[in-house]
């Protein structure tokens, strides 16, 4: 039986204007839901605009067009009670832990913030609440009192994940949650990340550039280039057969720590420049760098396509030749 969505988001578009008077488009045109308790894996080079996305659901930027819809309810145009409604429903784990803590304030006021300005807690029971949440990040009550620059990057990535559960969400934004840290260190944060994700039921959004990680921690991805998502499928189907020639590329470049099987394998090396954001994009905006290009890829942008169970794809080779 499928679950149901508890967020969904349809034409979503964020433009920035630019002082030399141009328009930046981030997000252009980016569709899709995550059912209650699954995780939905979203890639794609730096600068294509994932972490636009998650920042714009969450309503830290207000959006171009389109909409989010929480629960069945559309974020953009709420009351202000209902916004600070969704802020616990709704958070974000940063991708860096030195920067997105402030040095001047200890474990506890740091976890502790969001449950005062929403009241959750007070007293004896906010100190108990301090206590559950450092436990359950693997840290110990000791730490409260200490600022953020006395810990190392795994320690300071595990209070931002505290902090975020503080409120009890219900839907986390992962915003590339362990770049920054020590490859030792990733493996930790990820199985701490799913283990959460069972004991409170939480959805994720999981924001990462790292298709090996996101292979293991998602049930779906979906693949961003330049603004838009030009294909998503379940996660053991776009990993096995990868039909946008994107997707292919990006697959080519995971490590596979077998040599001969390395050897072996057929890597997809592309060549030309990515086009700029600023641009007006008529065609496919991977068309420059296809391999597989069309006449029509460079006049008429393809939309998403079923083409399979499950299985979407945004390409004008792909849809038309099956």
């Amino acid at each position: 039986m499928t679950e149901p969505m508890i967020i969904e988001a349809e034409n979503l578009k964020k433009h920035f204007r630019l002082a030399s008077g141009a328009t930046l488009k981030a997000v252009d045109g980016v569709s899709f839901g995550i059912e209650r308790g699954h995780t939905l894996g979203l890639v794609g080079e730096s600068g294509c605009g994932k972490s636009t996305v998650g920042r714009t659901i969450l309503g830290m930027y207000e959006p171009t067009d389109g909409a989010v819809s929480f629960e069945g309810k559309k974020l953009f145009g709420m009351t202000r009670s209902e916004k600070r409604a969704f802020t616990r429903l709704g958070q974000m784990i940063f991708q860096d832990p030195y920067s997105s803590l402030d040095p001047r304030m200890t474990v506890s006021d740091i976890v502790g913030e969001g449950i005062d300005i929403h009241g959750i807690y007070k007293g004896k029971d906010r100190a108990e609440r301090i206590r559950e949440l450092l436990s359950l990040v693997g840290l110990a009550f000791e730490h409260a009192g200490r600022f953020p620059h006395e810990f190392s990057g795994g320690q300071r990535q595990r209070i931002g994940i505290a902090r975020a559960l503080a409120v009890e969400p219900s839907f986390i934004v992962c915003d590339e949650p362990i770049s920054a840290l020590d490859v030792s260190i990733q493996s930790q944060i990820v199985n701490l990340l799913m283990s959460l994700q069972e004991r409170l039921s939480l959805t994720y959004l999981f924001i990462s550039h790292d298709l090996g990680t996101v292979k293991y921690i998602c049930e779906r991805v979906a693949v961003m280039y330049l603004g838009v998502i030009v294909e998503t499928a379940p996660s053991d189907k776009l990993y096995d057969e990868p039909r946008h020639p994107y997707t292919r590329a990006l697959m080519s470049a995971i490590p596979i720590a077998d040599p001969v099987r390395e050897r072996a394998r057929e890597h997809v090396i592309l060549e030309g420049d990515v086009p700029s954001p600023i641009d007006e994009n008529i065609g496919c905006r991977f068309a420059g760098r296809c391999p597989r290009a069309l006449p029509k890829c460079e006049e008429e942008s393809p939309e998403l396509v079923a083409s399979s169970d499950g299985h979407y794809v945004a390409c004008w080779n792909v849809n038309e030749r099956g």
